[in-house]
C-alpha cells in the first residue's frame, strides 16, 4: 500500500511583490518499502528525480582509495546489455538527463524526465544503477579522466591546500581521505573494486528520494520499485563521527606561485544543536554575506588585500566546523590573515550590533524562497532536507527560526562559540613574513598593517 503524507508550503516570492506559490509535499512509501517526498505539479509534462544515497567516497576501503569515484563515474558508461556509446544515444532519444556525482557524505543521482518517456528513461537509469558494465575500455577512459584531474589538482594551489587542511583536521578518519583517491591508489583499482564499491554504495536503506513534476503518488510508488528495488537491502556500517582536530595557528606548505591561498577554521556547530541558527545568522555576518560581510569589508575593501574572502558553518554528516577560504599575494598574504583573525577576535568579544542582525536576517529571509524556482531545484531541496534529518515542516519554519534569533542570543553564540585561539590558516605558496612549516605549527608573526 502506498502510504501518504502531506503539507503545504506558502512561499512569497520577492521578485512579483507578494506573488504566492502553493507547494504541497507529499512523503510517498512504495509497495516494497522505499520512501519519497513528492511535489505535484501537472502545468509541464515534466518530472525531477533527485536521489542521494548515504555514504559516498567515505565507504573507499583505506587501501582502494577512489573507488567510489571511480565507480561513479562508470555508472552512465555503459550498462546491461549496452555500452557506453549505445547508453548514450538511447538516453538522447528519450530526450532524458542523467548526472552522477559523489561527495564525502553521499553518491547522488539527478534525472530529469518528459511523462511521455518515463517509462522507458526510468528503465534505461535502472540499469545504469543496478546493472553497470564496468567495461574494461570504459574503466580506462575514466581512469585517464579521473588521473588528468589529479595531475591538475597537484598544481593548484587552492586543491592543495584543501587537501592538507582536510588530512589534518581528521587524519585517518575517511574525512581526512582524498575523494578522488591518489594517482597510485587510483592506478591499482580493479574492475572487482569497482563492483565491490558499488554494491556498498547503492543501497536501499541509505537511499533518499525527492520527485518534483507530473507524476503522481501511485505512480512514484511503481517507480520507486522499478527503479531501486533490485539494489540491495543493506551495505556497509558507516563510519563514526570525527572531532575537528586543528588547533590555533599557521601551517605554510611551500608552492612556487606569485600568490598564496589558505583555508581556515575552527570547530563548529552540529546541524541540531539548538544554537546553530543563531551560529549561521553570525556567519552571514562574518564572512558568509558575500560584500556586505566583515570580511569582506576589512580584508578587500579597506585594505585591498583579496579578491574574495569567505566563510562557512559546515555541518557534515559525521564532523562540524568553521571553514573559510581567501587569496592573497604573497607579500599581501601575511597581512590578510592578520586581519581575518582580528576580526576573528573581535566579533567574539564584542559581538554584533542591531543593524548588522537586522540586515543578516532580511538577506537570509528574502532570498529562502527564491531557492524554490523549478522542479529541479524543489526536488534538491527535498532530499537535502531528508539526508539532513530534517522534518517536512521545515520548509514553513526556516524562516521563522531565522526571525527569532536576538541580539542576545547571537552575541552569546559568538562569545562561546567563536574561538580565535583555536582559529587555524592551512597556507599554500611563499607567503613572506610566514616560513614554510617543517614542525606540524607555525605562529604567526607580528604584522603591522595600514590605518584602518
Amino acid at each position: 500500500m502506498i502510504r501518504i503524507l502531506s503539507l503545504t508550503l506558502v512561499l512569497c516570492a520577492g521578485l512579483t511583490g507578494m506573488a504566492r506559490a502553493a507547494i504541497e509535499i507529499e512523503e510517498v512509501t512504495s509497495p516494497g518499502g522505499i520512501t519519497a517526498w513528492l511535489v505535484e505539479d501537472h502545468t509541464i509534462p515534466f518530472t525531477a528525480l533527485e536521489i542521494r544515497f548515504k555514504g559516498g567516497t567515505s565507504l573507499d576501503d583505506p587501501d582502494r582509495l577512489g573507488a567510489v569515484n571511480l565507480m561513479t563515474g562508470l555508472l552512465e558508461e555503459g550498462a546491461g546489455e549496452m555500452d557506453a556509446r549505445e547508453f548514450q544515444a538511447s538516453r538522447e532519444d528519450l530526450a532524458a538527463s542523467f548526472s552522477f556525482d559523489v561527495g564525502a557524505d553521499t553518491l547522488r543521482v539527478s534525472a530529469r524526465m518528459l511523462t511521455e518517456n518515463r517509462e522507458e528513461a526510468v528503465a534505461l537509469l535502472r540499469k545504469a544503477l543496478v546493472t553497470p558494465r564496468f567495461d574494461p575500455v570504459a574503466i580506462e577512459r575514466v581512469r585517464g579522466q579521473v588521473q588528468s584531474i589529479l595531475a591538475q589538482d597537484a598544481q593548484n594551489p587552492r586543491r592543495l591546500a584543501g587537501r592538507a587542511f582536510y588530512e589534518a583536521a581528521f587524519g585517518d578518519h575517511p574525512y581526512g581521505r582524498p575523494d578522488n583517491g591518489t594517482p597510485d591508489s587510483v592506478a591499482r583499482l580493479t574492475r572487482a573494486d569497482l563492483v565491490t564499491a558499488h554494491k556498498a554504495a547503492l543501497t536501499r536503506d541509505g537511499v533518499h528520494v525527492g520527485a518534483v513534476g507530473d507524476i503522481t503518488p501511485e505512480a512514484l510508488g511503481a517507480l520507486l520499485d522499478d527503479l531501486l528495488g533490485g539494489l540491495p537491502q543493506e551495505g556497509p556500517d558507516l563510519p563514526g563521527h570525527v572531532d575537528f582536530g586543528l588547533s590555533g595557528g599557521v601551517e605554510v606548505i611551500d608552492y612556487p606561485s606569485p600568490q598564496s591561498v589558505a583555508l581556515f577554521g575552527q570547530p563548529g556547530l552540529k546541524r541540531d544543536d539548538e544554537d546553530f541558527f543563531a551560529a549561521y545568522v553570525l556567519n552571514h555576518i562574518l564572512g558568509g554575506g558575500g560584500f556586505e560581510s566583515r570580511l569582506m569589508t576589512e580584508v578587500r575593501e579597506k585594505r585591498g588585500l583579496t579578491y574574495g574572502v569567505s566563510t562557512d558553518l559546515v555541518p557534515l554528516e559525521n564532523a562540524e566546523f568553521w571553514v573559510g577560504s581567501v587569496a592573497s599575494a604573497n607579500d599581501r598574504m601575511a597581512a590578510a590573515i592578520k586581519v581575518i583573525s582580528d576580526e576573528w577576535a573581535r566579533i567574539a568579544q564584542d559581538g554584533v550590533t542591531q543593524e548588522e542582525l537586522d540586515a543578516a536576517k532580511t538577506f537570509l529571509t528574502g532570498e529562502y524562497p527564491l531557492r524554490f524556482d523549478g522542479n529541479g531545484p524543489i526536488a534538491e531541496i527535498l532530499v537535502g532536507m531528508q539526508v539532513t534529518g530534517l522534518p517536512k515542516s521545515y520548509v514553513t519554519e526556516r524562516n521563522a527560526f531565522i526571525e527569532a534569533v536576538t541580539l542576545d542570543e547571537v552575541n552569546r553564540v559568538a562569545a562561546e562559540r567563536v574561538d580565535p585561539e583555536a582559529l587555524h590558516f592551512m597556507v599554500v605558496g611563499r607567503p613572506e613574513g610566514l616560513e614554510a612549516a617543517s614542525a606540524p605549527r607555525v605562529v604567526l608573526p607580528e604584522v603591522v598593517l595600514g590605518a584602518e
